[in-house]
């Protein structure tokens, strides 16, 4: 080696020496955490602290959707955890923002969707001295009765730990919201590059499969092989394990007749012979061994209470222990995941050994040819002005050309007919009000439905009152051209829109003469205006030929509907008022 060559290799150590370290920061950290864990989309809003972090997650290859409303990219981000399995991120600014994103959040939580809301908060010092700093709110305090958990990150060095815990935690047992806050300062610090990189970790098998004691599949098998009229009930959970094949398995050699609640249509069709959806209340009430897969005995079974057989022994099978016995006793409690428990109901059941029995199978089957024929009946009829039957036929039968479309259903009577109007054939295509029946998860629901789809079609049928919550993410769809249609079911009202009352609009009555269609169009969307069954018919059947945003506005009768849709007698009973 030459003299020359060795002064050259010490002045470029030397060199080395003197140059500043490589540095990181809480925005690129957040990002690199987020990619470590295969997220690939953020659905969010702008705006201080969290906007370089939404360009920076771009630009490093993340998926952003950009929204006009926090409550409507927290819906997104819920049903994309549903759909994927995967906690679906929400991103929203501090304070009000953190609220707005905080309502959908509880939803996810209520309902049992994966999902992770990050915010932006102000500055702890600030917050906890109530200085009356920028958007000031202590937002875990605030967050913690309404999720799975929440958690805040208060050192840079903790994002990658702050970003696995939420992620762990959303997914893992039984799926829920989980909160997570980044203050404006963490997001801004900074520190050396390489020691970033160490503080962040790739979570190893999130969520873990849990096994029902064997002795507790016995205990269910024995009471399926004793019954006389069997039933399963197939919840959203059930749908959302994606353990399609194995429900199906379980149903079909059994024989055992099944209702599923609305977001587990189309885990078999529903038009599968074994399928009492028709016949639902002679199911319930006749049922002597009721299996619940994925399904809760909350309001929407009526608490296991009104309409059921009183004697009914219920088995269950939920990951979470302290579901059980929350309405009724559960004979034969199955904890575990349902892929697991169905695995061991599979190994543990000699062949043959539980069978519906025939007489009961064929009771359930007339019902339903019964009621089908009745319904049948009424989808025949075509009066003028168009009533929600009519529209709701025609949207099913373009849909059934379509069967890769997903439904995203809400409002009161539209959500009600909707559902037992259009029967569902795949698995994971319904997606609605859910648990808590909330209104305004439409766009939302719509958005994250195309997006984790890879461009499936989307009919979004909306009742024009639930349309009103989330309308203004029709200029998102149209920005992010989705094959989004949205047809609305325009009465003009809450419920109905023909009541008055001391000669002004009551306070169910909407805008009559409201021009839903415009309003897309305003965006650069394809807007129709639908007055008869044909006419919605056409218009549908283009709008989901064209792939693109479009939206069809149902003019139906002011006078079509109930109160409440198929709930009214939820509402409390006074001495009424005078009109």
């Amino acid at each position: 080696m030459t003299a020359d060559s060795t002064a050259d290799q010490t002045a470029e150590a030397a060199a080395g020496a003197d140059a500043p370290a490589e540095l990181t920061d809480g925005y690129h950290l957040v990002v690199d955490a987020l990619k470590k864990n295969d997220v690939d989309t953020i659905y969010g809003l702008v705006g201080i602290p969290v906007t370089d972090l939404a360009r920076l997650a771009q630009a490093e290859g993340i998926r952003y959707i950009g929204f006009r409303h926090e409550s409507n990219a927290g819906h997104a981000a819920a049903i994309a955890g549903y759909l994927t399995k995967k906690p679906g991120i929400a991103l929203t600014v501090s304070a009000p923002g953190f609220l707005n994103g905080l309502v959908a959040l509880a939803n996810a939580t209520t309902n049992c969707f994966p999902m992770v809301q990050i915010s932006g908060s102000s500055e702890r010092h600030l917050v906890d001295l109530k200085q009356g700093d920028y958007e000031e709110m202590d937002q875990l305090a605030a967050a913690q009765p309404f999720v799975k958990a929440a958690y805040r990150v208060s050192r840079v060095e903790d994002i990658g730990r702050g970003i696995a815990r939420a992620l762990r935690t959303a997914v893992s047992g039984r799926p829920g919201g989980v909160y997570l806050d980044i203050p404006a300062a963490v997001l801004g610090a900074v520190m050396d590059k390489e020691a970033g990189e160490r503080t962040l970790s790739r979570l190893v098998d999130p969520a873990p499969r849990q096994l029902p004691a064997p002795e507790a599949v016995d205990r269910a098998i024995d009471l399926l092989e004793n019954a006389e009229r069997p039933l399963i009930v197939l919840g959203k959970g059930a749908a959302y394990a994606q353990a399609d094949d194995k429900i199906r398995g379980l149903i079909e050699t059994t024989g055992i007749p099944y209702v599923p609640m609305s977001m587990a249509k189309g885990l078999l069709r529903d038009d599968h012979p074994q399928s009492a959806a028709t016949a639902r209340s002679l199911a319930l009430k006749k049922a002597d061994v009721v299996m619940l897969v994925g399904a809760r005995l909350n309001w929407l079974l009526n608490h296991g209470e009104r309409g059921w057989n009183p004697d009914a022994k219920f088995i269950q099978i939920d990951i979470e222990s302290s579901e059980m016995d929350s309405n009724q006793p559960i004979a034969a409690p199955l904890v575990g995941d349902i892929e697991s428990v169905l695995d061991q109901l599979a190994d543990r059941t000699k062949p043959g050994q539980i069978s519906a029995p025939t007489a009961w199978r064929e009771e359930l089957g007339d019902r339903s040819a019964q009621n089908v024929a009745k319904m049948a009946k009424r989808l025949e009829a075509d009066p003028h002005p168009m009533q929600f039957m009519g529209a709701l036929k025609a949207v099913r039968d373009v849909v059934h050309q379509h069967p890769e479309t997903y439904i995203v259903n809400e409002g009161a009577n539209t959500l009600d007919i909707a559902r037992n109007v259009i029967d569902m054939h795949h698995p994971r295509r319904r997606l609605d009000s859910g648990t808590w029946g909330v209104m305004g998860i439409g766009m939302g629901y719509a958005i994250a439905a195309a997006v984790e789809s890879g461009g499936a079609p989307v009919v979004a049928i909306e009742g024009d009152s639930a349309f009103g919550f989330s309308g203004m993410e029709l200029e998102t769809i149209c920005r992010y051209n989705l094959p989004v249609v949205t047809v609305i079911m325009n009465n003009g009202g809450v419920y109905k829109g023909d009541e008055t009352i001391a000669g002004l609009p009551a306070p169910t009555t909407l805008m009559s003469a409201a021009r839903h269609d415009r309003m897309i169009e305003s965006f650069g969307g394809k807007g129709y205006r639908a007055t008869t069954p044909a006419e919605v018919t056409a218009a549908l059947t283009e709008a989901i030929a064209s792939g693109g945003p479009a939206l069809i506005d149902c003019v139906i009768d002011p006078s079509a509907g109930t109160e409440s849709g198929h709930i009214a007698h939820l509402n409390p009973k006074g001495i009424g008022i005078k009109k």
